[in-house]
């Protein structure tokens, strides 16, 4: 059995989304951030960080979010990856580093100094910076952007879930996002496995 550990609407979505595409038996397990369970003892033994998501798949436990989705992706559904030593791998390999350095940490930068960070170091002079920073990631993630259904073509790969929920994310923090992305972005939301995704984790909250 597969065991996420998560909470609604962070990075863990990007794996309760894959998880739902893969079609696996898997269970969802609420950290509770309000309630301080990521600094709970048990769950640091997992996860010495204290983030989500965590995942345990048997005997094996895996952190970060483009970790966890690579590794059940190459376990469970090779069809999300390209195959490997393959041009369009480069490709992919190169989506994933750009998603997860360059056009996710200008966000997390905002999120941090909005709410993350104690309030007392957060610093409101760096969310104009953050911003520029995310303004020119997102265009040049759009001049690389070559129209297609997904980033490598008419099927999904795990960097479309990557870059997906960053872009929902940029959303959610009043970032603008160009047109060919904003189209790609929601036509990749239409997915019934992010659907099933989303609402797993408001069971998890236990809202209906």
């Amino acid at each position: 059995m597969v065991t996420l550990y998560g909470y609604p609407r962070t990075r863990s979505l990007r794996v309760s989304w894959l998880l739902e595409e893969l079609g696996l038996e898997w269970e969802y397990q609420l950290v509770d951030f309000n309630n301080n369970e990521h600094r709970a003892p048990q769950f640091l033994a997992r996860n010495p960080a204290g983030k989500v998501p965590c995942l345990i798949d048997d005997q094996i436990v895996v952190t970060e979010s483009a970790a966890i989705c690579l590794y059940l992706a190459e376990k469970y559904g090779r069809h999300w990856l390209p195959k490997p030593g393959t041009p369009e791998a480069a490709t992919h390999h190169e989506w994933i580093s750009f998603i997860t350095t360059e056009l996710e940490q200008p966000l997390w930068t905002m999120g941090k100094h909005r709410f993350a960070l104690p309030e007392k170091i957060r610093l409101p002079e760096m969310l104009p910076v953050a911003a520029w920073e995310f303004k020119k990631a997102v265009q040049i993630a759009e001049s690389r952007f070559n129209q297609a259904a997904y980033l490598l073509g008419q099927f999904p790969t795990v960097a479309d879930i990557l870059l997906t929920h960053t872009l929902n994310w940029a959303v959610k923090f009043d970032q603008k996002i160009p047109p060919k992305l904003e189209k790609y972005r929601q036509f990749a939301n239409r997915r019934p496995a992010l659907a099933r995704a989303l609402n797993l984790e408001q069971q998890a909250l236990g809202h209906p």
